[in-house]
């Protein structure tokens, strides 16, 4: 497709985003939340729907949407209620679920995103708005079970554990335009829950599950186009290349002249395309109706307040932080909080005394590549606390040693821990800051090559890098660099 006929359209994109809190219990009984256990170990009457039984909304619930409405800067309902949403699936044991219809929890909220233009190769932020974020139980899981050469399964089995898992559901205006900006929605939004406790947002386990609904339409237009649903995204990577895929399906057919229909399709991982699954050609009739067991819900200000002290620093604070007050490139603030536990971990170096930009490199590249190797392991499993990597961050710009020195002992404090100024002392990795003793080494270096140093002399400046290399060999790279190279000059223009 030519870049031409590309920029004739422009796709409208909105994000249907389901996130499963990490509360223990459910969202209205008492049976555990544990996503490893056995099938159908979770449930009671009440999750399972028996005749008679009477839900209790958890109060965890309710504070964490709250959290997250506030988090996202949105006006929390000071009266709210639950409803029933009439529909029947084999995981469904009432054969409703409940949830929030006309009057949900939180609604007019704003999410801010930063999203790197490959055109500009700049980072350009933009709000996204929230229309509303409500409450709702989670269904059950169906396993398909056997092998049918036509229907692909013989069978399939259903486990409730997950009936009655404590659910958000937040729903953004269609502002989007591009599958980066998605992506980065949805990652933006598994800060969010992170950092406030709430989710580990993990896509893998169901943790976050976004919905696309996705149109396009000729720019200047104002009408939207046929609205297309996208499931079935298992990670921010299959997001972006969905809706990316996607956009250019319905332009390509659009310049058929084709038209688009309503549909829900699914990702296909393995043949990078979007399928159809089903039509969609009016919107279900859900009957919702006020649930009749469960009072409405009332926020009063101590609550609201009482919360609101709760709330951390959010990642977007942190980036500007990180940006005006520690003079950090908006690349290292956003890799440095994208992980709260590593933002802490960060900031603790620096309060024990380590230059910023200096913590910053060896906890986003060397820490960061070590973590990378040994996946079962987090930054708060590390031997090396924040305090020691200051200690050697303070080593290195002192002088006492060379920053090839403190990458050679990093993995031994990576795995023991301990003073890296201890273990150098033992180790006798001082760096040679003498003058007399250095230029001794180089008068030797320089012995040894006299035809390179002929050579320099005739023209070929670049041998200086030849003999600053000799020089760290015959130390064990314990020269001091700076006090190297200076010798070394003199020595060559002598």
């Amino acid at each position: 497709m030519t870049t031409a006929i590309k920029t004739k359209y422009e796709a409208i994109i909105g994000l249907e985003t389901h996130c499963q809190l990490n509360t223990k219990s459910k969202i209205f009984c008492n049976c555990s939340t544990d996503f490893n256990s056995p099938p159908n170990t979770n449930v009671c009457p009440v999750c399972l729907g028996h005749p008679g039984v009477l839900p209790v909304l958890n109060q965890e619930v309710l504070n964490a949407a709250i959290k997250m409405g506030l988090a996202l800067k949105g006006k929390i309902a000071r009266y709210s209620k639950f409803d029933r949403k009439q529909y029947f699936y084999p995981d469904l044991p009432k054969n409703y679920q409940i949830s929030q219809y006309d009057l949900p929890i939180v609604q007019d909220g704003q999410l801010e995103i930063e999203v790197f233009d490959p055109k500009t190769k700049e980072v350009y932020k933009k709000t996204i708005r929230i229309t509303r974020l409500h409450m709702e139980e989670d269904a059950g899981k169906l396993v398909h079970a056997g092998s049918d050469r036509l229907a692909g399964s013989t069978h399939s089995l259903v486990d409730f554990n997950r009936a009655g898992v404590p659910l958000l559901e937040i729903v953004s205006a269609p502002d989007l335009r591009s599958g980066q900006e998605a992506a980065e929605y949805a990652q933006e939004l598994r800060r969010l829950v992170r950092y406030l406790g709430i989710s580990d947002g993990n896509m893998q386990e169901g943790s976050l599950r976004c919905d696309v609904n996705i149109s396009v339409r000729p720019v200047g237009q104002k009408e939207f186009g046929v609205k297309v649903e996208i499931k079935n995204m298992n990670s921010f990577s299959a997001i972006q290349k969905a809706i990316d895929y996607e956009i250019q399906r319905q332009i390509e057919a659009l310049e058929r002249g084709e038209e688009i229909v309503q549909e829900t399709r699914l990702w296909e991982e393995g043949s990078q395309r979007t399928i159809s699954m089903r039509s969609k050609e009016e919107s279900s009739d859900y009957r919702y109706f006020p649930e009749p067991d469960l009072p409405p819900i009332i926020v009063n200000d101590s609550l609201l307040e009482e919360l609101a002290k709760t709330l951390p620093e959010l990642p977007a604070e942190k980036r500007t932080r990180y940006q005006e007050e520690l003079g950090l490139s908006a690349y290292d603030a956003r890799v440095l909080t994208d992980d709260k536990d590593v933002a802490q971990y960060f900031e603790a170096v620096v309060e024990a005394g380590a230059n910023a930009k200096s913590a910053a490199n060896w906890v986003t590249q060397d820490i960061a590549a070590y973590l990378n190797s040994q996946p079962h392991l987090t930054i708060n499993d590390l031997p090396l606390k924040p305090p020691m990597l200051a200690e050697l961050i303070g080593l290195i710009e002192e002088g006492t040693i060379s920053g090839k020195i403190a990458k050679e002992i990093l993995p031994e404090l990576l795995e023991k821990g301990g003073s890296p100024k201890q273990l150098v002392e033992s180790r006798g990795m001082v760096t040679i800051s003498n003058p007399e003793e250095l230029s001794a080494i180089i008068d030797k270096v320089l012995a040894e090559n006299a035809d390179k140093v002929a050579q320099y002399k005739a023209g070929k400046k670049k041998l200086q890098g030849f003999f600053v290399g000799q020089i760290m060999k015959a130390t064990g790279g314990r020269a001091d660099p700076k006090l190297t190279n200076q010798i070394l000059n003199e020595k060559l223009e002598a």
